[in-house]
């Protein structure tokens, strides 16, 4: 059965900016993963409005009276700040309550956080439409829906007077078909509606989209019961899974680089310290005028120069670019406008020098503070220290020795597979080896981007080893990268693994994109200790695009970098591209033009997943849109946008 859905996000700042709705995306994503062969959410309505009264309450009416609705659910202000309104808007417009569904949602997320007591959640019935309210959070408006999702179908057909035998029948017959436990023994259902007591084995209170690891290669599925979602849903879910890692004192030297600023640094120290020359000349009194003078000392840029000299009217003073300004002096002379009148009798000094010209008071003279004072922010909160930005320089050159900096996460890398083998293995392959090309490719854009890595090496495919390797690496690392196991073969333990043996959350398991569909990100762990885990396909190709595409802009968030994502520029075709039935990542070089003006993008041949040379010399994605009956390819001349996964040529 097909159930039309709305969903609404209240929030005053994502009314100003969509892209700042993390919620309503999430929500999305667990309508589309609950949805099956039996029963389908359609999202058909969604909508972003401010915390106002009375356009919640208009909008509800609109979807749920006019548009008759199946479910409306509503994302933001169920808490105790002051413009939270939504259950105020929401509870008259309810004809029924179901006290039960806000039990279940607050219940599910008491077992997370105890700040759950601050939500203050209502539901129930309008005309035939199911009303739910969530929290404004992307973690609580999921587990909020995810505790009740699976009866709502239930909920829906007893709302438009049906029974709920035939929704509640699919569900046994959908329980006893996929929710065999690793011993293959089923679950037990009693199928009287009015009681839904679940009997199993093991596992009371989770149902798992991934087969058993255990049970006959026949029991497995034929087809990914993962939603396949898109690129852009799947960034904005890993964005609302990710957040900045805590922040430490580190030493201001050439190891800053790459980190973020967690503070703003002020100078301790005025640059110039001391009132400085600018140019090479004399240091002269400004209203003494052009003449010939006495040449008095020297004063140069010396550290061992412990004191400065007095100047007096009608005396000068030979001075280095740098060096201090003598008391009593007004202005420094350029060399070039003075002449000199007499030297010493060896030679070697200057005693007496024309001035030709009219100083003026302060000319050529680097006050104190001039350039940096006290005081002054000298770098910001959110900025990257950079190799050639100068922000070392700039923090070394006012006194500062030591700044807090975001901690830069440290991933580790696992490669799966019975077939694999280390690229520097000296033994020739055997039939049926590959060498592993995934962990030295990772382990380069590690060192290149300056993120520490850990290489886990090679697992074979045995669940237990497989789930002993895998604790042992998250117990190490911030971010886990696995590739390969992520399809639909029989060796592909990944995802029953981390659902069933480690009890981590499968965000999303299947993308609409080439390359990289059997993606998989997952977390584990809560928002204190939360450890993410990208499963990335096995194919060398696939492994590095989508590296690129969510692993990387990941950890660039978790280091605190303001703008995560990678850079995309415009760049011109040079050649003809046929399209792809998925919207395509297309490995190519690009550079710049000057004559033209423009980017331009050149396709490194051959895009095969396995054939890694279409990565060689790749400093760029080409963002493809997918094949349609008006659109079969991209022509030469065509400008499109170009990710960049490297240095321009």
């Amino acid at each position: 059965m097909g159930y039309t859905v709305g969903i609404l996000t209240i929030s005053d700042t994502a009314s100003v900016d969509s892209t700042k709705d993390l919620s309503g995306p999430t929500l999305k994503t667990v309508f589309e993963q609950a949805s099956n062969e039996n029963n389908t959410f359609n999202i058909v309505r969604s909508a972003i409005i401010p915390d106002e009264f009375g356009r919640i309450q208009n909008i509800v009416k609109q979807w749920s009276d006019n548009d008759n609705l199946d479910i409306v659910i509503t994302t933001g202000g169920t808490g105790f700040g002051v413009k939270d309104i939504t259950p105020e808007a929401i509870e008259p417009l309810l004809q029924k309550t179901s006290s039960g569904i806000t039990h279940a949602m607050i219940a599910t997320s008491l077992q997370k956080t105890p700040f759950a007591a601050l939500s203050r959640p209502v539901s129930g019935v309008r005309g035939k439409t199911i009303i739910l309210t969530v929290p404004g959070s992307p973690k609580g408006a999921k587990e909020n829906l995810e505790a009740v999702i699976n009866i709502l179908p239930h909920a829906i057909d007893l709302v438009k007077g049906g029974t709920g035998e035939n929704v509640h029948a699919q569900l046994n017959d959908q329980k006893i078909n996929s929710s065999r436990d690793e011993s293959g023994h089923q679950c037990v259902h009693n199928t009287k509606h009015e009681h839904h007591h679940h009997k199993y084995e093991h596992d009371t209170t989770r149902s798992f989209l991934s087969d058993p690891l255990s049970g006959p290669v026949t029991q497995r599925q034929r087809k990914s019961p993962y939603p396949m979602i898109t690129v852009d849903e799947a960034l904005n879910i890993i964005a609302s899974n990710v957040g900045i890692l805590g922040s430490i004192t580190v030493p201001v030297n050439e190891n800053l680089i790459g980190m973020v600023l967690a503070e703003d640094v002020y100078a301790k120290e005025p640059v110039p310290g001391y009132r400085a020359s600018i140019v090479d000349g004399y240091a002269v009194v400004a209203s003494d005028g052009p003449g010939i003078y006495p040449v008095i000392g020297v004063s140069i840029a010396n550290a061992s120069q412990t004191e400065t000299m007095q100047l007096k009217p009608g005396q000068i003073a030979r001075i280095t670019t740098g060096g201090p300004i003598p008391n009593g002096a007004t202005a420094v002379v350029m060399v070039e406008d003075t002449t000199l009148v007499k030297a010493s009798a060896d030679g070697l000094q200057e005693e007496l020098v024309e001035i030709h010209v009219q100083a003026r008071d302060n000319e050529w003279i680097r006050e104190i503070g001039s350039d940096t004072s006290v005081g002054t922010i000298v770098v910001r909160k959110g900025e990257l220290v950079t190799a050639v930005g100068g922000e070392i320089g700039v923090m070394a050159s006012v006194g500062v020795q030591e700044v807090r900096v975001y901690k830069r996460p440290v991933f580790g890398i696992l490669s799966t597979g019975n077939e694999v083998i280390n690229h520097n293995e000296k033994n020739e392959l055997k039939y049926g080896q590959i060498r592993d090309s995934n962990r030295p490719t990772f382990l380069a854009i590690g060192k290149v981007t300056g993120f520490e890595v850990k290489d886990f090496g090679i697992v074979n495919d045995n669940a237990q080893e497989l789930e002993n390797v895998l604790k042992s690496a998250l117990s190490q690392v911030d971010v886990l990268v696995t590739t390969g196991g992520v399809s639909m073969g029989e060796f592909d333990l990944l995802k029953p693994t981390l659902e069933r043996s480690l009890g981590a959350t499968i965000h999303f398991g299947r993308l609409k994109m080439k390359p990289g569909k059997p993606t998989t990100f997952a977390t584990i762990g809560s928002d204190e200790s939360k450890k993410l885990i990208f499963s990335l396909p096995g194919n060398p190709v696939s492994a590095t695009v989508t590296f690129y595409l969510f692993v990387l802009p990941a950890l660039r968030k978790i280091a605190g970098y303001n703008n995560w994502n990678l850079p995309i520029v415009q760049a011109e075709l040079t050649n003809n591209i046929n399209l792809d039935p998925r919207p395509e990542y297309h490995r190519a070089l690009i550079s710049f033009d000057h004559m033209k003006g423009k980017f331009l993008a050149v396709s490194t041949g051959n895009q095969i997943s396995s054939r890694m040379l279409s990565m060689r010399s790749c400093n760029a994605l080409l963002k493809l849109p997918e094949k349609t009956d008006q659109l079969k390819e991209f022509a030469k001349g065509i400008m499109v946008n170009a990710i960049l996964i490297g240095q321009l040529n």
